[in-house]
């Protein structure tokens, strides 16, 4: 049986079930006072956006939340802009502290936009190779893409993923992962006396692991994914992954 096109929709759809409901009235967000001359907003989270507004000294804002190094505010006359890091480190609390907020720590953990990482482990029995990258559309939802190489007895090949992982608590040192997505999986048999044909077929996963943060940027991840291969002989066939490995946000 092949897939059609409806799969990569379902599964998505699938997906969007895993993420909270959100919580019901308005939301408290801290709010920083100005001590420099004057804090630069801007249109977008770059240098390159322009910048629009300026919050004069003791004039406060509302944080509404990060982007890498980048954050969304609110001014006391509800104008909305983007401030850098840099810029926001020369605020202050209400009592006087200063704001300090570094990526490469728990909160960065806790809440960042890009993520890669290498693993080693087993594919269908075979030795694995791989690497991943992922952007987090929001603390508990992140969009991944992986490749890897499998070494195996009696074929090699590679795989290539992309699909949606669930952060079940984020904010924890300790958070379980949830897997759904698609990918192709492109195998080389071995010679033999017959020479297999190589092929490259679709696949679905679904999957679960856990990450663990370490240090500065650092975290552990582990994970398990079935994958259901569609082929293009009478029977499909089930594959199971397993892998290890070290990863860093940004």
């Amino acid at each position: 049986m092949r897939p059609g096109p409806w799969l990569l929709p379902v599964l998505f759809a699938l997906g969007l079930t895993l993420l909270p409901s959100a919580p019901a009235g308005s939301r408290e967000h801290l709010q920083l006072f100005v001590t420099a001359p004057y804090l630069e907003l801007h249109t977008g989270p770059g240098r390159g956006y322009p910048v629009f507004s300026v919050v004069a000294r003791d004039g406060s804002v509302d944080v509404l939340f990060r982007r890498t190094d980048w954050f969304k505010v609110r001014t006391e006359r509800g104008v909305e802009g983007w401030a850098s890091l840099a810029d926001m480190q020369k605020t202050v609390l209400a009592d006087g502290s200063t704001f300090h907020f570094d990526l490469g720590d728990r909160a960065g953990f806790t809440s960042h936009r890009f993520e890669m990482g290498m693993f080693a482990g087993e594919y269908g029995g075979a030795t694995l190779v791989s690497g991943y990258g992922a952007v987090s559309l929001n603390p508990q939802l992140q969009v991944e893409a992986a490749v890897g190489q499998f070494l195996g007895r009696y074929s090699n090949g590679v795989t290539g993923d992309i699909g949606l992982t669930h952060v079940v608590m984020p904010e924890a040192r300790w958070s379980p992962l949830l897997m759904l997505g698609v990918g192709l999986v492109h195998t080389e048999p071995k010679a033999t006396l017959v020479q297999a044909a190589n092929r490259t077929e679709q696949t679905a996963y679904v999957g679960g692991g856990v990450r663990y943060y370490l240090t500065r940027r650092f975290f552990v991840r582990a994970e398990y994914k079935s994958h259901y291969v569609f082929t293009k002989r009478n029977e499909n066939e089930d594959a199971g992954e397993w892998k290890l490995g070290f990863a860093f946000f940004f």
